[in-house]
């Protein structure tokens, strides 16, 4: 059968991302007393549900519309009416959030003007907002979810120009830990400032009693009227489309300066932060933040006679997989399979010009690597056996490499959902870098020590028996 042709492939075999409304969840759930519906089968909402509550190991409600075969057929106005009666009176929020499903968005529910008229006819028009984000499944990943809903919120509310000092700040979608490291260091820096979203305790709250349906923190609503008065914008992300780009609205509509850093994970990255930071503000960057950059890089130096070993194979979010990419270059580990499930231009242009430097430079000794967009795991796995990766960087997704490569993967970013504490994985500024390269490190070690008779006898003794 020498002729015989392999079966051509156009489906997506283990994806390498979630659907857009959970990303949507996510930043609405970084506002103050805000609650969640999606428009569409109570199957969306139970699935997003349970997957982010997996990785936040928190209760997570999240609204349904519940859209059945006869609101499929003649629209489901009065079904998405319904819902928001019940969530009024159930959570009693200061805001509502209304996603579309796939379903909703083929039969081309006009959720506006649905909305709209809801207000109306309970003569809310002065008081509950509620913001409409359309979010099919198939119109991007989780990541582009969350950046349209973070834009939608400030396009929607944002208002007041009264000019006042503080700083906007809009993040991507990191870990709740990191969400507390930077307003750590912003706090640090003696800066006042709006971060939106800001799910460090709504996602990740304090145990206490009694049970609240909405968790205290986020941000308030108060304040995000007023970021068009704020003094800048430090969007955290480079690979946010200028189309999805809150900052950039915020520019453009009203006059704000935006200023745009790569998430803050490395050395690098996290200079630029800091140096961004002392820009905006004209402060000084205090002594505690330089005695934290000593020991990254004193940490640095320890472990990169091991890491020049690493082959590995990253892939997540491309904020995420920029930032790791980054922090891999600069240690020494080398990035080989570089995969995305999102479909990033801008991560395109910003890998290319990062190992267009590495290229430039007369000690290169790095492989050519390969960047996947809109991917899923059998590309990536296919990949990593082909160069020989030895270590993979990302969601627990990822962990079918170890199953079938026997690649040891350290777990980062969204979902990681076969251990405790994918919530609490630190990774930003100087403390999150040094604990993050550790573990790369670690991982290393460990794999190198856990296999070096096995290799030494296959690679030696087997040969000359």
């Amino acid at each position: 059968m020498k002729n015989q042709k392999e079966s051509y492939r156009n489906v997506s075999e283990n994806p390498c991302n979630m659907c857009m409304p959970l990303g949507g969840i996510i930043a609405f759930r970084g506002i103050e007393g805000s609650m969640t519906l999606l428009h569409g089968s109570q199957g969306c909402a139970t699935y997003m549900r349970r997957t982010i509550s997996e990785h936040y190991e928190e209760p997570i409600d999240v609204a349904s519309s519940s859209l059945n075969e006869k609101g499929t057929v003649f629209g489901g106005e009065e079904n998405l009416k319904k819902g928001l009666d019940n969530v009024r009176l159930l959570y009693e929020p200061k805001m509502i959030g209304v996603l579309t499903t796939c379903l909703a968005e083929t039969i081309g529910e006009d959720i506006g003007r649905i909305t709209s008229r809801y207000l109306e006819e309970r003569q809310l028009t002065d008081g509950l907002p509620i913001v409409n984000v359309p979010t099919p499944g198939y119109g991007g990943s989780h990541s582009e979810g969350y950046w349209r809903t973070v834009f939608t919120i400030i396009s929607s509310l944002a208002e007041d120009r009264m000019s006042h000092a503080k700083i906007n700040v809009i993040v991507p979608h990191i870990s709740t830990a990191d969400l507390r490291e930077i307003k750590r260091m912003l706090r640090l820096m003696n800066i006042d400032f709006i971060l939106l979203p800001d799910y460090a305790d709504t996602l990740d709250a304090p145990y206490s009693k009694p049970y609240k349906k909405i968790p205290d923190g986020g941000t308030r609503l108060e304040d995000i009227r007023k970021m068009p008065g704020a003094k800048a914008t430090l969007e955290i992300g480079l690979t946010v489309e200028d189309s999805q780009s809150a900052g950039k609205y915020l520019e453009n509509e009203f006059g704000v300066p935006l200023f745009r850093v790569p998430l803050p994970v490395g050395i690098e990255s996290t200079d630029r932060f800091f140096n961004t930071l002392k820009l905006i503000s004209g402060k000084e960057i205090p002594d505690e933040i330089s005695r934290e950059r000593g020991r990254l890089l004193d940490g640095m130096f320890d472990s990169h006679k091991y890491n020049f070993e690493g082959r590995a194979a990253i892939f997540g979010e491309p904020e995420q997989v920029y930032a790791v990419t980054r922090l891999c270059l600069e240690n020494g580990i080398h990035p080989l399979v570089i995969a995305t499930g999102s479909r990033s231009k801008k991560l395109e242009q910003l890998l290319h010009a990062e190992f267009a430097k590495i290229d430039g430079s007369p000690d290169n000794h790095h492989e050519k690597y390969e960047l996947m967009s809109d991917t899923d795991f059998a590309h990536i796995l296919e990949k990593s056996r082909e160069v020989k990766v030895n270590l993979a960087v990302g969601h627990s997704e990822g962990k079918i490499l170890t199953e079938r490569a026997d690649i040891p993967l350290v777990r980062y970013g969204f979902p990681v959902i076969d251990r405790v504490g994918g919530q609490r994985i630190l990774s930003a500024g100087y403390q999150g870098s040094l604990c993050f390269l550790d573990r790369l490190t670690n991982t290393l070690l460990e794999n190198k020590y856990r296999n070096y008779r096995s290799e030494m006898y296959q690679k030696y003794y087997q040969i000359y028996k």
